[in-house]
């Protein structure tokens, strides 16, 4: 009997600290934000054909031991017959508490990856309502498979390190 109920404070001991050391969201905010329409009011009178454009960064800060603000910024560019339609951008962020003891590789893939996962949709609105507030027309960006994006990024380092270790 004892031996059981040392099992169990054992096991609750155990399932705290996984509990503590779990993934978490502690705040999604904006952290910059930036709309114009330099052209406007003459590019209302175009044909609108536009030709958009969409950079996107990812950054990340260590705040403290096992928290990180991770930053996702998007900036479209949207262009008529060669003048600037608009060019908004917004840095959405987010701070989350990360495990310090997980590998060096699973923490990359976390704030490259699966932070900006979670932030994406918040930018991606920001950007419609910026864009719509501006009276063009409604813009819905694509979805973005970040966890593809992150492994050709870290395939293109490989590349790139790899004629270094030749030489």
């Amino acid at each position: 009997m004892a031996e059981e109920q040392n099992n169990q404070a054992n096991g609750a001991a155990q399932n705290e600290q996984q509990a503590n050391a779990q993934f978490s969201i502690q705040r999604i905010y904006v952290k910059d934000v930036s709309f114009e329409a330099p052209n406007s009011p003459a590019i209302f009178r175009k044909e609108w054909k536009p030709e958009l454009s969409v950079d996107m960064n990812v950054s990340n800060t260590k705040l403290e031991e096992g928290v990180h603000e991770v930053v996702l910024t998007l900036t479209v560019k949207n262009t008529v017959e060669g003048e600037v339609a608009f060019l908004c951008e917004v840095a959405q962020a987010g701070i989350f508490t990360i495990p310090a003891d997980i590998p060096e590789q699973a923490m990359a893939h976390t704030v490259g990856a699966f932070c900006p996962t979670i932030l994406f949709p918040y930018a991606r609105e920001a950007v419609s309502a910026l864009v719509t507030k501006g009276t063009f027309p409604q813009l819905n960006l694509a979805p973005i498979n970040f966890d593809a994006v992150f492994a050709q990024h870290m395939q293109q380092q490989q590349q790139a390190q790899a004629p270094q270790a030749d030489a």
